[in-house]
């Protein structure tokens, strides 16, 4: 082991600067036995590092090679398998577990004893040696006997040293010195002897020397010593001299503190004194005018404001902890108290006053406004308070129970002037409106019972123009409506109708002038009240509170303030919103009342008053809306436009009902339907005062249902009719319905329009097939027969060999009709139709028309039997298509 051991220094660790220290041959556990080394080493250079190299010998040769390292600092636990037997087997813990099995257990415990001694001495760190016995642990020896430990490392590598390259190179320049170094070793030896006795005696002398110098140092530094002791008594002196200076200038800056501090205080008190005098200190003449100021005059009132300001300032002053205790404190804040008491209670007397005056000045103005439908104008009276909005800002703020008993008195004095004046004027709409109406009277002397029938349309409008454009068209159709109704009842033969049409259209737009009057008088008062309450008593608008209507404000003879102030506090914004539209609601709580009176009275003067109220009322609604959705305007309005909707809807329900409690007389044909035409006149009238409407959903919802109730009761009163065919009864109406709705171009009844012209033409079909089965009813039954034969499989040229169908039978029943008679069955089936149809919708000619071409068509067939079943027997009919032509052209030309 030892020839092992010199051969891996020489040839693996002298080249590395390294030593080897010990050495253990070794295989890997489990494994195919390969043996190799595990070698302790140390650097020669410092700082020392400690390896265990793992080195094997090469498979192409005799010498070892240099195959892992890993360093001594890496290693975690040294694991001998077993402290009591022994075992060649141990675990080395670096970054991972490596198992071993060495040759020997001794030589196992030699290279363990040897990592743990390496651990003491170069790195002290906590290495793990497990199921080692004590006896290979040697304790740690003390600092003095590193050189032991050393010894003992010595010892395990070996007596053999070897030099290093710094004491050869040392060695060979001793041993050129010497000529004989080599060849006389003892010469040499005695040589290095005489020299170093030499260097002996000179370190001797150079001691000796140097102890005389030690003397006379030490001479000098009992000398100094001596200075030091004198110069410590002077400091000794001086220190007790400059401690009764001390002493004196810790006085004289005690004394400056206080002086300091003296005038730091005197400077705060002035600061105080003059923040209290310049802050609580109100001038003579805001005094006096607080006392003794005008408030009926514009200086005055600006005098008053700006006092009343410097009053609240010095009252809302902010004074520092302690003020409010100095007595003159406490005076100047009684005294100002005292001020706003008297100014307070001075100004809520001049101010009630000043509503009582305004309520007597304007009632002396409401004879001359009693005559003409307008509202009396509050301009001058808002633009006299307004002067006073600052003072009462004052007065929210520093005393709100006069604030809030003033808020109370202009509700109490202002409803009840507009409730004089509202009133008044809505006394002036409606005796307008019926005097209208009681001039109209004398000219129409039938009931009203059908205007029932005209649909009291009610749908959202947003244009407030007057009916204007539409006068002329809607007495074109008032005049044919009057017409088709003098038709039908004997009631309606008078010609005074045409006059009473006229005088509706007349009547109502009339009417829709005065509405929108009204509604144009009260928007502005209502929306210049609102805006001079925010302004005059400060309350913030334009803010909608959302789940709280204006209807929702609870009115008390005591005033509606008394929930909106309870804590005698500052109002939130909310809250001032809410009180604006209470107030509002308590001032004018007559005018939905009034308008709902209006209204009613409108509906009651003519149903179709209800058009004209819906148009205008959406429009102004809308408007308000734009302006402030949570405003008393655009609720009482909203409210309104709500029962006048309720209003419309009744109104069309009422009118289906009109429809099915329609009768017709027996004994006069149907012609045109009341409903039919009155259909026609609330659409053409619906239509040219919803032009250009923003919502006409409700107006389509209405056509949609009035429009299928005419389909329906068209078709009832087709099948009770007994003196017109029903064919008739449906032809004429949705002929009429067709043209109605193709006239007015109703986008929501384009598929009526399909369904009414398809109704139209199934039935005039129906009607020409019908009557033209009359004129030749033997030859229709002869072919008929024929007919028959040949469904029931009979060939159509073996016709002619049945009994009942044989030529001389054809002959004879053509005979029966020679063109004269032909003509003369045409010409009174002229006449039944022209007593079946109605003048007014003027569908002779296309009926007659109608029966040409079917008449034709029949007479073609007929010849086509003719030449099938009977070929080759030359029979025709007595008269051609051109005698037909003829025959029809010179009946209609007669009549």
């Amino acid at each position: 082991m030892t020839a092992i051991k010199h051969a891996l220094q020489r040839d693996i660790f002298t080249p590395n600067d390294e030593r080897l220290l010990s050495i253990v041959n070794v295989c890997k556990a489990g494994k195919k036995k390969r043996n190799c080394f595990l070698c302790a080493t140390v650097t020669t250079e410092r700082p020392v590092q400690v390896n265990v190299v793992k080195v094997k010998k090469s498979d192409k040769g005799d010498f070892y090679k240099r195959q892992t390292a890993w360093a001594l600092r890496d290693l975690a636990v040294v694991d001998a398998k077993d402290a009591i037997k022994e075992n060649p087997e141990f675990d080395l813990h670096f970054e991972k577990v490596y198992k071993w099995v060495a040759s020997s257990t001794a030589e196992k415990n030699t290279f363990i004893s040897c990592i743990w001694k390496l651990n003491q001495r170069y790195l002290r760190k906590k290495i793990d040696f497990i199921n080692v016995s004590s006896q290979l642990l040697e304790e740690s020896v003390p600092s003095g006997e590193n050189q032991n430990v050393a010894g003992g490392d010595e010892e395990v590598v070996d007596e053999y040293q070897e030099l290093n390259a710094r004491e050869e190179q040392d060695i060979e320049i001793m041993m050129e010195g010497c000529e004989y170094a080599i060849s006389n070793a003892e010469a040499f030896a005695d040589k290095l002897s005489r020299e170093l006795q030499v260097l002996d005696g000179a370190n001797i002398q150079s001691i000796m020397a140097s102890e005389k110098q030690v003397n006379i140092l030490m001479k000098l530094l009992d000398e100094a010593l001596k200075e030091v002791d004198q110069i410590e008594l002077k400091l000794s002196s001086y220190e007790e001299m400059l401690q009764s200076v001390k002493e004196q200038m810790d006085q004289i800056s005690e004394s400056n503190h206080l002086i300091h501090l003296s005038n730091t205080n005197n400077l705060k008190l002035l600061s105080e004194i003059e923040f209290i005098v310049n802050h609580m200190d109100l001038a003579k003449g805001h005094i006096k005018a607080l006392q003794e100021g005008d408030l009926s005059s514009s200086r005055g009132i600006e005098a008053c404001t700006n006092a009343a300001d410097a009053l609240l300032q010095c009252m809302n002053v902010a004074l520092q902890p302690g003020h409010e205790k100095l007595h003159a404190v406490k005076q100047q804040q009684q005294r100002f108290s005292d001020l706003r008491e008297q100014f307070a209670r001075r100004l809520a007397s001049h101010l009630n006053n000043v509503f009582v005056q305004q309520g007597h000045d304007q009632s002396s103005t409401l004879a001359q406004h009693s005559v003409e439908l307008t509202l009396p104008n509050h301009h001058p009276f808002h633009r006299d308070l307004l002067r006073y909005a600052k003072l009462m800002e004052w007065l929210k703020n520093t005393d709100y129970g006069k604030y809030d008993g003033l808020t109370k008195n202009y509700m109490d004095y202002l409803s009840r002037l507009y409730e004089r004046e509202i009133k008044d004027f809505f006394e002036v709409a409606k005796i307008k409106m019926t005097g209208a109406t009681k001039e109209g009277k004398k000219f129409a002397t039938l009931p009203r019972k059908e205007s029932a029938v005209k649909q009291e349309t009610e749908s959202l409008h947003g244009s407030s123009g007057k009916l204007t454009g539409s006068t002329s068209s809607l007495n074109k159709i008032s005049v044919q409506s009057s017409g088709n109704r003098r038709s039908q009842s004997s009631s309606l033969l008078d010609m005074g109708n045409m006059s009473a049409s006229d005088l509706d259209v007349a009547d109502r737009t009339k009417f829709d002038k005065i509405f929108e009057q009204v509604l144009s008088e009260m928007e502005p008062l209502c929306l210049a009240e609102q805006d001079f309450i925010s302004k005059f008593f400060k309350l913030q608008q334009h803010l909608s509170i959302p789940g709280t209507a204006v209807g929702e404000a609870e009115e008390t003879d005591g005033g509606v303030s008394s929930r909106m102030h309870s804590t005698g506090g500052p109002q939130s914004v909310s809250s001032e919103n809410h009180m604006i539209r209470q107030m509002m609601t308590k001032i004018f709580r007559c005018v939905e009342p009034e308008l709902n009176n209006l209204i009613a009275l409108g509906d009651k003067i003519d149903s179709f008053n209800s058009l004209y109220m819906l148009v205008k009322m959406s429009h102004h609604v809308w408007t308000a809306q734009n302006v402030d959705p949570t405003s008393f305007l655009s609720t009482t309005l909203g409210n309104v436009l709500v029962t006048v909707k309720r209003n419309f809807d009744k109104c069309i329900s009422n009118q289906i009902k009109q429809m099915e409690d329609v009768k017709i007389s027996k004994k006069s044909k149907v012609g045109i339907l009341p409903f039919v035409a009155e259909f026609e006149e609330f659409a053409a009238l619906a239509e040219s005062i919803f032009k250009n409407a923003e919502r006409r959903g409700d107006l389509d919802k209405a056509y949609l249902k009035l429009i299928r109730g005419v389909f329906n009761n068209v078709e009832k009163v087709a099948n009770e009719s007994q003196k017109t065919p029903r064919d008739v009864v449906m032809m004429e109406n949705f002929h009429h319905i067709f043209a109605t709705l193709s006239r007015l171009k109703i986008s929501c009844l384009e598929t009526e329009k399909k369904e009414a012209k398809q109704k139209y033409t199934d039935h005039l079909q129906s009607y020409v097939i019908y009557s033209l089965g009359q004129p030749l009813e033997k030859l229709n039954h002869f072919f008929e027969g024929i007919e028959a034969r040949v469904a029931q499989g009979v060939r159509e040229e073996e016709v002619s060999y049945q009994l009942a169908f044989n030529k001389q039978e054809l002959r004879k029943v053509i005979k029966e009709y020679p063109g004269k008679e032909v003509k003369k069955g045409l010409d009174n089936l002229y006449k039944k139709v022209d007593k079946h149809l109605c003048e007014e919708e003027n569908l002779l000619q296309v009926v007659w028309h109608s029966m040409q071409d079917e008449f034709i068509r029949q007479y073609k067939h007929f010849e086509g039997l003719i030449a099938r079943c009977y070929p080759g027997s030359g029979i025709t009919m007595e008269f051609t298509i051109q005698d037909i032509l003829d025959y029809f052209s010179s009946i209609a030309q007669s009549h």
